[in-house]
């Protein structure tokens, strides 16, 4: 039981000095994602964007059924992509966490949680940082949201 204890306390102390090394560069990009594109878009109703805006990587892999419906350029802080995936969240997950690593666009910190998840990247010449959630509004879709800068 002692054990136990310790080890539930060290976990505790791990999480709660990981949340104070949080930047503020990190703390806007997480910003800019949450006031980017209506997030209540599902796939039904979703219209592919014409083509990539300069500035962000346009070989970045989304995940399989992907319709990316909306993009903005925030200038210097990148492009953000926001679309919506006919794929559950653990789908999405795995993607991303898989495929787009295997074509450069390494993880460099992130958080999984039950029904979103973030991280942090950098490859390519890129940089930037992707967010995914269980839609709120489309049951068994995933809304996903890209920010790329040129490094």
């Amino acid at each position: 039981m002692r054990r136990r204890t310790h080890l539930v306390g060290t976990l505790l102390l791990l999480t709660t000095v990981a949340g104070c090394g949080e930047s503020a560069a990190q703390k806007a990009s997480e910003k800019s994602l949450e006031k980017a594109a209506d997030r209540s878009v599902c796939s039904a109703k979703a219209s592919a964007i014409d083509s990539v805006p300069k500035g962000f990587p346009e070989d970045f892999p989304f995940p399989d059924q992907t319709i990316v419906y909306d993009a903005e350029d925030r200038g210097e802080q990148g492009v953000i992509l926001t679309g919506i995936s006919k794929l559950p969240f653990k789908d999405v997950l795995a993607a991303l966490n898989g495929p787009a690593q295997d074509a450069g666009f390494k993880i460099t910190e992130g958080e999984t949680e039950d029904h979103d998840a973030e991280a942090n990247w950098t490859g390519n010449g890129y940089r930037g940082r992707w967010a995914i959630r269980e839609s709120g509004s489309c049951q068994g879709e995933t809304v996903v949201q890209v920010l790329a800068a040129s490094q």
